[in-house]
């Protein structure tokens, strides 16, 4: 995999700062438009007042960025339906969205009944959303020959003790409802529990002393490494840090086995810096897909 685009990294954290407090959903696609792979770094965001989407395709001819904005704001249900053409490397693009029944639960991305559609050359280069059906009645366009493809995801959550996110580890299968729990304050000991659809696959005890670690759990039989960090949860004053959860598909059973210690770093000891996980971040040698949560502690 790639590294991440800058613009992705700008966009995730602006959007995961704390002083924002705002809810994010930061999806990276590799899509084929104009003759060549690129990446799609969509962003939802939600806060007090409204959700929004922030679209942007990376240029192959200079560190340009194309980029659209969509704010669902309540009291403006026109803009829940929309169309926009731009021009990228000289390719036409049209995005196209509908919003208006759109469904939300938690999330900043929506759950269901929407469609956003991205087309270039008479092909829908990247289709987001369930109501695929109205997406090309729409557009008027084919579906591209090349599909494209999710290659990492990272959102923000802000919790007391429950954070929850979907992902899907295999493009072919639906997506897992994932939720991280934990219970770090009271007479007993931290505890924190990590649950996929809703069976624990893994539960930490203890956690005071195993604040950082990783396990392999097994998901539709599909091997998936989880890489934990809440050393913040425990040792920083509240909210000022977050925990990192990664959960990352393993393409062979040996690199499951072998120790991604050599390949992850960054100071971990105190509340200043980020967590020792931190670099692996769209770093990955292959481009399957990952997660990234980051759970925020709030009082």
């Amino acid at each position: 995999m790639a590294s991440s685009p800058p613009l992705a990294q700008k966009l995730t954290a602006d959007a995961g700062s704390h002083k924002s407090a705002q809810s994010s959903v930061t999806c990276v696609y590799q899509s084929h438009i104009g003759g060549c792979w690129r990446s799609i770094t969509v962003l939802w965001t939600k806060n007090m007042m409204n959700y929004s989407l922030i679209m942007s395709v990376d240029s192959m001819e200079s560190n340009q960025h194309h980029t659209f904005k969509v704010d669902l704001k309540p009291w403006h249900f026109w803009s829940r339906k929309g169309y926009k053409s731009f021009q990228v490397d000289g390719y036409q693009l049209e995005a196209f969205w509908d919003f208006r029944a759109a469904r939300f639960s938690g999330s900043p991305e929506p759950w269901s009944d929407y469609y956003v559609a991205l087309v270039s050359d008479g092909e829908v280069a990247l289709l987001l959303g369930d109501l695929k059906k109205k997406a090309y009645k729409k557009t008027k366009s084919r579906p591209a020959l090349f599909d494209a493809f999710l290659i990492y995801k990272k959102e923000h959550v802000f919790g007391k003790k429950s954070f929850s996110t979907r992902a899907s580890f295999d493009h072919r299968t639906k997506e897992h409802d994932i939720v991280v729990e934990s219970s770090t304050s009271g007479p007993k000991d931290p505890e924190m529990w990590i649950s996929v659809d809703g069976i624990v696959q893994i539960n930490i005890k203890n956690l005071q002393w195993k604040f950082r670690g990783n396990e392999t759990i097994t998901i539709n039989k599909q091997a998936v490494q989880v890489f934990w960090d809440v050393y913040g949860w425990l040792f920083c004053d509240p909210g000022s840090n977050h925990g990192l959860f990664i959960f990352k598909p393993c393409v062979t059973e040996s690199e499951c086995d072998k120790d991604d210690s050599s390949s992850v770093h960054g100071n971990g000891s105190d509340c200043s810096g980020e967590s020792m996980y931190y670099s692996t971040v769209g770093q990955s040698k292959e481009t399957q897909f990952s997660l990234f949560l980051y759970a925020w502690k709030v009082e």
